[in-house]
């Protein structure tokens, strides 16, 4: 089995990257935040410190772009290759209402005909390997068998799939018929990506589709840096380990971002999602939470831990 780390935006950029491979590195693949390419065809300067090689030593890395206009897509991933990369992902999964409103993620799934010319457009351009991490459908899963025939038509390096309609967002169960009938109808590489969140998940889902050999892990893994290693080995995350590389990634956002309120507010996104490690903690989260000052926020951490 390859594990591979969802993209998730102001989360998993290469500061979280390079600290998550030095204390658990059992992850395969990381997949960058997206990309949105921009009408000044230049990338910003998070977009470029993010995929630069030197931030990315020894990493597997994926840039994904968030476009529905193929010529955006073909700028990107020319200038993405320029930075040594031959492969990009696009983002058909993203649910969020800023981004669906402009028909991309997941909002460019309600026009399939659209996203039939933009494939043939950048498959025709670009000499790179193209993946796709796509959802069922905008509203019903019932789109999904017109999405699958599209996909067929193109040469993807592989299909990562989030079986959830973009209505849906987080809520509900992934849909496994859905995904069943990738799994038999599909000629590409598969992984799939929704709700693995413990070992015991993993394991049903690997019951269930024993054919699959790739899966994508997002909030479960933020939420629980260790998860592959107690997938893979049975073995608990330990807290002096969890500490530890909460302090690589404090240390490296106080290097790279300016100003003490910015590094606190990266840090508490994390702490939306690791508190849930610490059951019975919720008084200590909240002084996390508030915390204004950096010297505040360090002292309550070191309570929790």
């Amino acid at each position: 089995m390859k594990y591979y780390f969802a993209p998730m935006e102001g989360i998993t950029g290469y500061v979280y990257r390079n600290a998550h491979r030095k204390f658990f590195d059992q992850i395969d693949v990381y997949m960058t935040p997206f990309i949105v390419p921009t009408q000044n065809r230049k990338l910003t300067s998070r977009e470029k410190n993010d995929i630069l090689p030197e931030h990315n030593e020894g990493l597997y890395v994926i840039p994904q772009i968030l476009t529905n206009k193929g010529e955006d897509f073909i700028w990107a991933a020319e200038e993405i290759k320029t930075y040594g990369y031959d492969e990009v992902n696009l983002n058909l999964g993203c649910p969020s209402g800023t981004v669906v409103s402009k028909n991309r993620g997941s909002g460019f799934l309600a026009y399939p005909d659209q996203l039939d010319h933009f494939l043939d457009q950048i498959f025709t351009a670009l000499d790179m390997k193209i993946s796709i991490k796509t959802r069922i459908g905008k509203e019903s899963p019932e789109e999904f068998q017109r999405l699958l025939e599209i996909y067929e038509k193109y040469p993807l390096k592989e299909l990562i799939i989030h079986p959830r309609v973009q209505t849906d967002f987080y809520k509900n169960h992934p849909n496994w018929d859905a995904f069943e009938k990738a799994v038999s109808g599909s000629t590409h590489s598969l992984c799939y990506n929704g709700d693995l969140f413990t070992s015991e998940a993993y394991d049903r889902f690997t019951n269930a589709f024993p054919q699959v050999d790739k899966v994508m892990l997002g909030r479960g893994l933020v939420a629980n840096p260790g998860l592959a290693g107690e997938i893979k080995d049975g073995k608990k995350m330990e807290m002096e380990r969890l500490k530890a590389f909460h302090d690589q990634i404090l240390a490296g956002y106080e290097q790279t971002i300016p100003g003490e309120r910015n590094v606190l507010f990266k840090m508490k996104e994390l702490w939306a999602y690791m508190g849930q490690m610490f059951e019975g903690s919720e008084k200590q989260i909240k002084k996390i939470k508030k915390s204004q000052h950096l010297s505040d926020y360090r002292e309550a951490v070191a309570h929790l831990f």
